[in-house]
C-alpha cells in the first residue's frame, strides 16, 4: 500500500491545508486517494451519507480526493466541551462523554483497534491514503498515548511530510527541535520537509535551507508562498487568525462568536459572496446595527445561553429583534432562539431549565440521543420550491409550544419537513437546524435578497450553482499553487 504521512512542528502549521492539495494533486495523476486522519479534536463536523460524525476538514478532503466522505477517514473525533471534557464520536457514533484522563484510560486501546480496522478498509479500496497528524508529533508527555501521529506513520511504514509555518517566525528551531524529539525509527521515516505561508524573496531563504538541509540530512521538498485562501477552519482558534472579512460589504451581517462555536464552515459561502461584510462578534463587545444577525450551532447550548445572558448580548439580540432586525439562528442558535432550554439529565452539565430569548415558539431538551443525517428538503421561505441540502447533528430535540388563535399564522415552516425550522411572518426572525444551509445558492441569495430589498438594493440573481462548485475551484487553485512549490518525485517513486 502507498501511503503519505503529513505531520506538523506545531499545531496550525497547513497540514490540513497540504494534505487536502495533495489528495487533489495525486487525484488528477489519476491515482485512488483517500484522506485519513486517526484521531481529530474540532467543532467543526460533518455527516456522512450513512449518518457518521467526521472531522469537516477530513470531508473537504474528501472531495479534494473526488471520492465521498466515510467514517474510516477520521475514526476518532473529540468535540471539546469546554468543562475540560470532550465528546467522543468512534467511528461516525457519539460513545460517551470524557476527561482527558479518562478518555486514554477508556478509549486508547478501542480507539486504536478503530484506526487499524479503518486503515484496513481504506487499503482494500484506495492506491494511496493520505494522512494528516494533529498538533505536533513530539509532545513528549503525550507520545505514549498519541494516536494520530508517528504511531500511524510506523504502523504504515509512511514517508512522512514534516511542515512548518515560517510566518510564525523560528521555523528553523521548529523544525530541528521537532527532529531531535522524535525516536530513530520516527525520524527516519521524515522524507522531506515543507516550508509554509512563506512571505517575501526566496533568494534570502536559501541559505538557511541549505544549512537546514545539511543540519539534518532531510531535502526541504516545498517552500509554499502565503497562500490568500478559504479553506475551512479546523476549530475556533482559527477565527482569531483568520484574515477579517471585508468590512465594508452592500450588507453587513454578524455572527455572534459563542465560546463553544460549532460548524462555523457554515459561513463559508457568505463570505465568499462579494457583497457581504461578515464579522465574528464576541458576545462581550456591542451589536451595533447589521443588516442581520447569526447565532451559529454550539457544542454546549445551555452554557452559550448563559453565557449571552450574562455579557448581556440577549436583551441586545432581543432589542434588535423587536426593532425589526434580522435574527437567524443554526442549530444551537435556532434552539437558543426560542422560549425555553432543559437539560433534565445534566448531559451538558448543570441539570436545570433555562429562559431561551423568546424569539421563537419553542422549547427544547437536551437529550441522550443524537440526531446525525443528511437532508434533502423543499423551501417554503424566503421563495418556495427551491431544493436545499444539508445535515443535522444535534442532541436536543424541539417542540412548538401552543400557539392562541390569533398567533396561529405568526409562524410557518421554513421548509416542506416542518421540524428542520421556521420563520416568523414578518421573515425577521428564522431558525433552523439545518447546517449547510448557505451551501445552497439559490437560497442563499434569496435570503440576500430580502435584506438587500430593505436596503433598497437591486436583487442578486438566484439562478446560480451550489457552493460546492465554487469550493471545487477553489481546490483546483489551492492544488495549482502548492503542487507548482512542491517536489513530491523523491515520496511517490517505488
Amino acid at each position: 500500500m502507498k501511503s503519505i504521512m503529513i505531520v506538523g512542528t506545531t499545531s496550525h502549521a497547513g497540514k490540513s491545508t497540504i494534505a487536502a492539495a495533495i489528495c487533489r494533486i495525486l487525484a488528477k495523476r489519476g491515482w485512488r486517494v483517500a484522506p485519513f486522519k486517526g484521531q481529530n479534536m474540532a467543532l467543526n463536523a460533518y455527516v456522512t451519507v450513512n449518518g457518521g460524525e467526521i472531522g469537516y476538514a477530513q470531508a473537504v478532503q474528501a472531495w479534494a480526493a473526488g471520492v465521498a466522505p466515510t467514517v474510516e477517514m477520521n475514526p476518532i473525533l473529540l468535540k471539546p466541551q469546554g468543562d475540560m471534557t470532550s465528546q467522543v464520536i468512534l467511528k461516525g457514533k457519539a460513545v460517551g462523554r470524557v476527561s482527558a484522563v479518562d478518555y486514554y484510560e477508556q478509549f486508547f486501546q478501542p480507539g486504536w483497534q478503530a484506526i487499524e480496522e479503518s486503515l484496513r478498509h481504506l487499503t482494500s479500496e484506495f492506491d494511496m491514503i493520505v494522512c494528516e497528524g494533529a498538533g505536533s508529533p513530539a509532545e513528549i508527555n503525550l507520545k505514549h498515548r498519541d494516536l494520530a501521529n508517528m504511531r500511524i506513520a510506523k504502523y504504515l511504514n509512511a514517508p512522512t511530510l514534516l511542515v512548518v509555518d515560517i510566518d510564525r517566525g523560528g521555523a528553523f528551531a521548529h523544525v530541528v527541535g521537532t527532529l531531535e524529539l522524535l525516536e530513530p525509527e520516527e525520524r527516519s521515516l521524515v522524507r522531506g520537509i515543507i516550508i509554509n505561508k512563506f512571505r517575501g524573496q526566496r533568494s534570502l531563504l536559501d541559505p538557511g535551507i541549505k544549512w537546514l538541509e545539511e543540519r539534518t540530512g532531510i531535502p526541504v521538498i516545498g517552500v509554499i508562498p502565503w497562500l490568500d485562501h478559504s479553506f475551512p477552519a479546523e476549530d475556533s482558534l482559527d477565527l482569531f487568525d483568520r484574515k477579517p472579512s471585508r468590512s465594508k460589504g452592500e450588507l453587513n451581517i454578524v455572527v455572534i462568536r459563542l465560546p463553544r462555536i460549532s460548524n462555523f464552515t457554515d459561513f463559508d459561502p457568505l463570505e465568499s459572496e462579494p457583497c457581504i461584510g461578515l464579522r465574528y462578534l464576541s458576545p462581550k463587545h456591542e451589536l451595533g446595527h447589521p443588516d442581520a444577525v447569526i447565532l451559529p450551532g454550539t457544542k454546549t447550548t445551555i452554557a452559550d445561553l448563559l453565557v449571552l445572558h450574562k455579557t448581556g448580548m440577549a436583551k441586545s439580540i432581543q432589542n434588535y429583534a423587536a426593532a425589526g432586525g434580522t435574527v437567524l439562528g443554526i442549530c444551537g442558535g435556532f434552539q437558543i432562539l426560542g422560549q425555553q432550554l432543559a437539560d433534565p439529565e445534566g448531559l451538558e452539565g448543570e441539570a436545570g431549565r433555562y429562559p431561551g430569548l423568546g424569539l421563537l415558539p419553542i422549547k427544547t431538551a437536551i437529550t441522550m440521543h443524537k440526531v446525525a443525517r443528511q437532508r434533502q428538503v423543499i423551501s417554503n421561505f424566503p421563495q418556495a420550491g427551491l431544493p436545499v441540502t444539508g445535515y443535522e447533528i444535534h442532541q436536543g430535540r424541539s417542540r412548538l409550544v401552543e400557539l392562541s388563535p390569533a398567533q396561529a399564522n405568526d409562524y410557518q415552516p421554513l421548509f416542506d419537513d416542518a421540524g428542520l425550522g421556521m420563520v416568523d411572518s414578518s421573515q425577521s426572525v428564522w431558525g433552523t437546524y439545518l447546517h449547510g444551509i448557505f451551501d445552497n445558492g439559490p437560497w442563499r441569495r434569496a435570503w440576500l435578497n430580502r435584506l438587500r430589498q430593505q436596503r433598497g438594493l437591486k436583487s442578486l440573481p438566484t439562478g446560480i450553482s451550489n457552493y460546492r462548485e465554487q469550493r471545487e475551484a477553489m481546490l483546483d487553485s489551492l492544488a495549482g499553487m502548492v503542487e507548482a512549490h512542491l517536489d513530491l518525485s523523491s515520496i511517490l517513486s517505488p
